[in-house]
């Protein structure tokens, strides 16, 4: 079954011209969607050319930064366009998140609708972040799992494989979260959904290139989304056609 790696970038030049050849080398039917938001670094420009003559990988160029979520989204309503395309991944372009670990994500997902890379599901599997970012994440992490009951160890990390119907279920226009936030969200809704939820082990190494796209303003928006969700889960009815 064929497989979309979407793949948000926002100056991110050096990153995709390595990233996309080693996608596109696994032994698997897979392709790339690069979502870039008008990168000043000409990373859209590169990606539509390597497009050109590819015809595995594709972009969606848009016009300003607008930001995480709205690029998963985006790439999220393109998969679903195709009829042909059963898993769709979510991957940083920084080499964060291995890309020949693709491979155990679809053996994984064969039982079940989301499949997370998880970097606290085995102790702590992060490579080179500064002690006070890791505390951040490893505490932002707890504080999701308590306060919505959401039973994964690493709710707020951007390498995840979703089956089709998962996204299928979700009313994407109804998804404004951004950063950290977005991933708590779109994890959340398949949980109350029904759908099957695995956690799989991975490392992961910081960016080697560029810079960091964290913000206050992304903290402070997963802080107060846990307690939206949790009381929108009070009056959450879930939907006949869940996974389960």
């Amino acid at each position: 079954m064929k497989s979309l790696v979407i793949v948000p970038t926002y100056n991110e030049l050096a990153n995709v011209q390595a990233l996309i050849p080693q996608i596109l080398s696994l032994p698997l039917d897979v392709e790339v969607l690069v979502v870039d938001d008008n990168s000043p670094d000409g990373t859209g420009k590169v990606v539509a050319e390597m497009a050109a003559k590819n015809g595995r990988v594709h972009i969606l160029s848009r016009e300003a930064k607008l930001g995480l979520g709205s690029a998963y989204v985006a790439g999220f309503k393109y998969a679903l366009s195709r009829p042909e395309i059963e898993y769709v991944f979510e991957m940083d372009a920084d080499f964060s998140h291995d890309p020949a670990t693709i491979p155990a994500f679809l053996e994984a997902i064969k039982d079940y609708d989301l499949v997370l890379g998880s970097r606290y599901l085995r102790g702590v599997t992060v490579v080179n972040w500064p002690l006070s970012r890791l505390i951040l994440s490893y505490s932002a992490n707890l504080y999701t799992r308590v306060v919505t009951g959401l039973p994964v160890h690493d709710a707020t990390g951007g390498f995840k494989c979703f089956r089709r119907r998962a996204l299928e279920a979700i009313d994407l226009d109804k998804v404004g979260s951004d950063g950290y936030s977005f991933q708590i969200e779109m994890s959340f809704k398949c949980w109350k959904k029904g759908f099957r939820i695995r956690e799989i082990p991975i490392t992961f190494v910081d960016r080697r290139v560029g810079t960091s796209k964290m913000s206050h303003r992304i903290i402070w928006e997963a802080v107060w989304l846990v307690w939206r969700l949790r009381f929108q889960s009070l009056f959450w009815t879930q939907s006949s056609g869940s996974g389960r």
